[in-house]
C-alpha cells in the first residue's frame, strides 16, 4: 500500500488514482473516518478524467496510530508533505467536516506558489465549533466532553450510535436507516486509534480557523445542509463565507451532515460545476 513518511516518522496512507498529468483533486475526510469515506466522489471524478487523491489522517484508517501530533497544525503539515511528495500543482482540495478544517489550515498556510487552484468546504467545522464569548452560536463544551466520555466508555457502541442517528439524519422521519452506510462508518472508525480520535475532538471543536479563512485567496465553495445536526450551519457556513475573499455558497435545504454519502447525485454535479468554472 502507498505511504509517505513524515518528519516525525508517521506513516500516512494515501490513494492516488487516475492520470498523473490530470488536474488533481485531493479529498480530506471527517472524524473519525478515512479516505474510504470518499469512494463515491473519487469514482465519480476519476470517470471525469481527474487525478483523485485521498489520505488517511494520522491516527485514522491505515495511517500510524499516533500518540502525538493529533492537532490541526500537524494535520496540515502532513498534507503539505503529501503534496510535496506527489508534486501536486493546481490542485483542488475538498474537505468534509473536520477535513474542512484541515483544508482551511492547509490552503491558508501552504496553498501558495500554484499548489492550490480551488478549495471546497462541505459541512465543515470552520470558523470555530466551540461556543465562546466571541462565538455565541457555537456548541457548548459539554457536547464535546460528552463525545470524549462516550469514546472512552465504549468506542465501538459510540461509533454505531453516531451514524445510526444524527450524522446521516437517520433519526429524522421519514428517513430509512441504511445499514451498509452505518456499518461502513463503524468499520472506518474502528480502524483508527482511540487516543488519536480522542485528541481530534479537541482539534475539530476548539481550533479557531478565522485567520486561515482570511488567508485563503483561491476561489472557495462552501457547501452545507440546513439540517446538519453535527456541524450546525449557523455556526459554520453562515460565518465562514463572509471571511473568505472569493467565496461561493451552496446551501441545501433539509440535507444533513452526511450529504456526500446520502446525496451524491446532488453534491457531485455541483462540485464538478465549481471545479470546471
Amino acid at each position: 500500500m502507498p505511504f509517505i513518511t513524515t518528519s516525525d516518522g508517521t506513516q500516512i496512507f494515501y490513494k492516488d488514482w487516475g492520470p498523473k498529468d490530470a488536474q488533481p483533486i485531493v479529498f480530506h475526510h471527517g472524524w473519525p473516518l478515512s479516505a474510504d469515506d470518499w469512494d463515491n466522489q473519487m469514482m465519480f471524478f476519476l470517470a471525469q478524467g481527474y487525478r483523485v487523491i485521498a489520505h488517511d489522517r494520522r491516527g485514522h484508517g491505515r495511517s500510524t496510530q499516533t500518540w502525538t501530533g493529533n492537532e490541526m497544525d500537524t494535520y496540515s503539515a502532513d498534507v503539505a508533505a503529501l503534496a510535496t511528495a506527489l508534486n501536486l500543482r493546481d490542485a483542488v482540495h475538498i474537505g468534509h467536516s473536520t477535513g474542512g478544517g484541515e483544508v482551511a489550515r492547509y490552503v491558508g498556510r501552504y496553498g501558495g506558489d500554484g499548489r492550490v487552484a480551488k478549495a471546497v468546504l462541505i459541512g465543515a467545522v470552520p470558523p470555530l465549533m466551540l461556543k465562546t464569548a466571541n462565538n455565541p452560536g457555537g456548541l457548548p463544551i459539554e457536547v464535546f466532553d460528552g463525545f470524549r466520555a462516550a469514546l472512552v466508555a465504549n468506542r465501538a457502541q459510540f461509533y454505531r450510535d453516531v451514524p445510526s442517528g444524527p450524522f446521516y439524519g437517520f433519526n429524522r422521519a421519514p428517513a430509512t436507516l441504511q445499514e451498509g452506510v452505518v456499518a461502513n462508518w463503524w468499520r472506518q472508525g474502528m480502524m483508527g486509534g482511540a487516543k488519536a480520535h480522542y485528541d481530534c475532538i479537541k482539534a475539530f471543536s476548539e481550533t479557531d480557523f478565522t485567520d486561515d479563512l482570511k488567508a485563503i485567496t483561491v476561489p472557495t465553495l462552501v457547501m452545507h445542509g440546513t439540517d446538519d445536526q453535527i456541524v450546525p450551519i449557523g455556526a459554520s457556513a453562515r460565518l465562514s463565507a463572509p471571511l473568505l475573499r472569493n467565496a461561493q455558497t451552496k446551501i441545501y435545504e433539509g440535507l444533513g451532515h452526511g450529504l456526500c454519502t446520502i446525496n451524491p447525485d446532488v453534491v457531485n454535479p455541483d462540485l464538478l460545476a465549481f471545479i470546471r468554472s
